[in-house]
């Protein structure tokens, strides 16, 4: 017994000594995406994104894992890759290649061999699909709508490359979305043999196909038996005012397309049954509200009979998959910071959970015999990985490995979360990450995390943006709050911050901050806070409202909310925020809004913005620097010309760590004795 006593008290500081998990050591990690198991069910494709700090930026590659296990290998080394998929009754995959130059739609072997390049535009290609005969692949291109054949569109490439005008002339809305601006370009889908051949334009005309993303699975998809197209596109005249998204479908032969959904509000991730008699996917019913509930539909196609599969759950279905006997679909759904995996026959009825409710999955598929299957995990802990696991249950095997010996070499601590009584008596949970070396017996440093959205959330999930790991390694219990807002609480928690963006989530917020003020571990005067997107709206609220926070950060933070509302792109999601546009409703904005409460701004604060970033355009964040300045309160403003609503550059994200984690330790370092 004394003998492993002294073993163990040998070993404890041996752990202890591996150095904390730092932005550099995040950087190393390759991510993992992308998964697609081969028709046969024995080798699983992927992307491998390898970060280069050194020459600021990334690479992409392929990659092939068997499912019985086995070491990965790269099945790709020239220019960027993605985006594989299986070519039916084939061992050939289609992907995604910037290796000529320009981004355009190959096929290999799925050794890497026999690279085949089967198209060469001029406006470029990506988000290749195949269809289940494997005889066609239906890709994304960015054409001309009015021009009709590939010289039109070449002339017009170089015609613009060349212009020495850059200036935009602009009829109306929708003229730019996110980081980028309109231009004369529209996304449409495109069609061509597995073998190569000509390329015809499914979706002519002008509107972009898909339409732009609210989130989740692919916005088009190919019938099994390769004759018919599913895709997402939002005809209203007013795209800024709507998220009327809908279905349509298309033969691959071409021609008229027909109107299959119904919803007033959002249609999106069509996906065919195998055997071709049903299509699935999700819908929003709520016109203009991009965070109503996500809700599973499928229809029988012979009939056009629809049905809603999830009406009675309370929590968004994210993504599905079928099994491939056709009898059951599969999805994943968002509950209280995790995800678990359930079941529903394709006729309704019971649902039942079959994975889950620990992390996050994603990205479900089965082996043809359905016996096994694959899917995505990523916790607080660890960032995404490919695992197997039997139908019949199990611990799930990790296939991937990508980042498993590189994370044993650094200490990371558990997600923990706790439970708190915000407003009105609601629970709100948070999710809390303690510092490497916890010592019981010290105080902390308390670093806030404030979500964006607002209808988003925590989770016991990575994230390489926000990084709780990396910001505990700096000292801090990192505490991440799901106010109201939050998903996967329930639509009506979700939608309880409606026009009250500073009312009962601030409440729920400062109940979490109460709470840890009481912990044996937490330092009540060294609490910072930090929130980006509608994260740094409240941030920016909590300026104007409270002096309990030593420090406070806010990117891309919504700071004045009528000219917020006047330089968004998405008005749909202002106007029914606050009820209408400010003219509309002007005592909403005024109450609201962080602008009109400038005179008590009294904390320190990093204020960071992208000149990109056509969400929070970065004039909020100018004028809170303004603000700030002008109150004498000490702030500084960092601002990327080369960024939008998020950091991405690896350089950038860099800095951005840095001058976060330098802001918040200086404002709370403890004061000498």
């Amino acid at each position: 017994m004394r003998i492993l006593l002294a073993f163990a008290m040998l070993a404890l500081p041996l752990w202890s000594q591996k150095p904390p998990f730092t932005f550099e050591a995040m950087l190393k990690i390759d991510r993992v995406g992308e998964p697609a198991l081969s028709p046969d069910g024995k080798l699983v494709a992927y992307t491998l994104r390898k970060m280069d700090l050194a020459g600021n930026t990334s690479s992409r590659q392929i990659y092939t894992v068997p499912v019985a296990g086995g070491t990965p290998k790269a099945i790709t080394s020239q220019g960027n890759n993605d985006r594989p998929r299986w070519i039916p009754n084939s061992s050939r995959l289609a992907f995604i290649s910037t290796r000529s130059g320009t981004s355009q739609v190959w096929t290999m072997e799925a050794d890497g061999g026999d690279v085949k390049q089967v198209t060469t535009l001029a406006t470029e290609a990506s988000g290749v699909t195949v269809s289940g005969d494997g005889k066609l692949l239906v890709f994304v291109s960015e054409v001309y709508p009015d021009c009709a054949d590939e010289a039109c569109n070449q002339a017009k490439v170089d015609a613009e490359k060349n212009n020495k005008v850059q200036a935009r002339v602009i009829t109306g809305l929708l003229y730019r979305h996110w980081n980028a601006w309109q231009g004369p370009r529209r996304k449409h889908l495109m069609v061509v043999p597995v073998a190569g051949g000509k390329v015809r334009d499914l979706t002519p005309g002008n509107r972009d196909v898909p339409s732009f993303s609210l989130g989740g699975p692919d916005d088009y998809v190919i019938s099994p038996d390769g004759k018919e197209v599913c895709y997402v596109t939002n005809l209203d005249p007013d795209l800024a005012n709507s998220t009327n998204n809908d279905l349509f479908a298309v033969s691959t032969e071409g021609g008229e397309s027909r109107k299959i959904s119904l919803s007033s509000g959002a249609d999106v991730s069509p996906l065919y049954s195998p055997d071709g008699k049903y299509l699935a996917w999700r819908m929003q019913e709520k016109a203009g509200y991009e965070s109503d509930r996500w809700r599973l539909m499928v229809m029988e196609r012979e009939s056009g009979r629809s049905q809603t599969l999830t009406q009675s759950l309370d929590r968004n279905v994210q993504s599905f998959t079928w099994l491939p006997d056709s009898s059951r679909i599969f999805y994943v759904v968002e509950d209280r910071g995790r995800t678990n995996l359930q079941m529903v026959p394709v006729g309704g009825g019971a649902a039942k959970i079959i994975l889950g409710g620990k992390t996050h999955i994603d990205d479900v598929q089965f082996t043809p015999d359905g016996k096994t299957m694959v899917f995505t995990q990523n916790s607080g802990s660890a960032p995404v990985e490919i695992f197997k696991v039997p139908n019949t249950g199990g611990e799930p095997v990790n296939l991937s490995n990508a980042s498993t010996a590189l994370l044993d070499k650094y200490q990371l601590t558990p997600m923990e979360d706790f439970t708190v009584e915000g407003a009105d008596k609601a629970r709100v949970q948070s999710f809390l990450v303690k510092p490497p070396a916890y010592d019981a017996a010290k105080k902390y440093p308390v670093l806030f995390l404030i979500h964006g959205g607002p209808q988003g959330a925590w989770g016991q999930a990575w994230s390489f943006r926000w990084n709780p790991q990396v910001l505990a390694a700096a000292g801090f219990v990192v505490v991440m709050p799901n106010p109201r807002g939050s998903t996967g609480y329930g639509q009506k928690f979700t939608d309880d911050i409606n026009d009250d963006w500073g009312g009962k989530v601030y409440d729920d917020v400062m109940a979490v901050v109460d709470h840890v003020a009481k912990q044996p571990w937490a330092d009540p005067d060294r609490f910072a806070a930090a929130g980006g997107s509608y994260g740094g709206y409240l941030v920016n609220w909590m300026l104007g409202h409270t002096d309990r926070f030593k420090a406070f950060v806010s990117h891309a933070g919504v700071y004045d909310l009528k000219s917020m509302a006047g330089e968004t792109e998405e008005i749909y999601f202002a106007k029914w925020e606050f009820k209408g546009m400010p003219w509309e409703n002007p005592d909403s904005y005024a109450k609201w809004s962080p602008s009109n409460f400038v005179t008590n701004f009294k904390t320190p604060t990093l204020v960071i913005h992208g000149e990109q970033d056509y969400r929070v355009p970065y004039g909020q964040g100018l004028q809170l620097f303004t603000g700030l300045q002008q109150m004498k309160v000490p702030s500084k403003l960092l601002v990327y010309p080369d960024e939008g609503h998020w950091i991405l550059k690896p350089k950038n994200s860099e800095l951005w760590y840095q001058q976060v984690i330098d802001w918040v330790t200086e404002w709370t370092r403890k004061a000498p004795k």
